[in-house]
């Protein structure tokens, strides 16, 4: 088996008003080997979004202003694929169906499960975590 190298670092947005909360994620997602940047609103977000900046958007389902599945089909309306993982403190069935009948790839709830957050992720960028380590060709999608 030949091992490929993979390098890109992802970069990953996150929006949410909660400051402790961005911090938390950005904390994280850093030790694992992603690049964040962090947003305290969409309005925030949408004023630093370009086609290709970000690899994925983590945001909050309630945000003043805009919330989180209102920026999602802002970021549709505008013709962004950028995968959405949806979080929230207040989950429910109705909320949850109307993030993922609007093709966010995860619906999850406060506090986020760190390694589900990190299994979605994986999945959305194509099993790369963002680390520059050898993965075989077979765990490679196509592989």
């Amino acid at each position: 088996m030949k091992a490929i190298r993979l390098s890109k670092v992802p970069v990953i947005a996150i929006v949410d008003d909660d400051e402790a909360m961005r911090d938390a994620l950005s904390e994280l997602l850093q030790v694992m080997g992603f690049s964040c940047s962090a947003f305290d609103g969409a309005a925030a977000f949408l004023a630093h979004h370009a086609p290709g900046r970000f690899d994925c958007l983590i945001t909050d389902v309630r945000m003043p202003g805009m919330d989180g599945i209102d920026l999602h089909r802002r970021l549709r309306a505008l013709g962004s694929t950028l995968p959405v993982v949806i979080i929230t403190s207040a989950p429910d069935p109705a909320t949850r169906a109307r993030a993922l009948d609007g093709g966010a790839c995860a619906y999850l709830a406060k506090p986020v499960d760190d390694s589900a957050l990190l299994d979605h992720l994986r999945s959305v960028l194509g099993h790369d975590d963002g680390r520059d380590e050898q993965l075989d060709e077979e765990d490679l999608p196509g592989g």
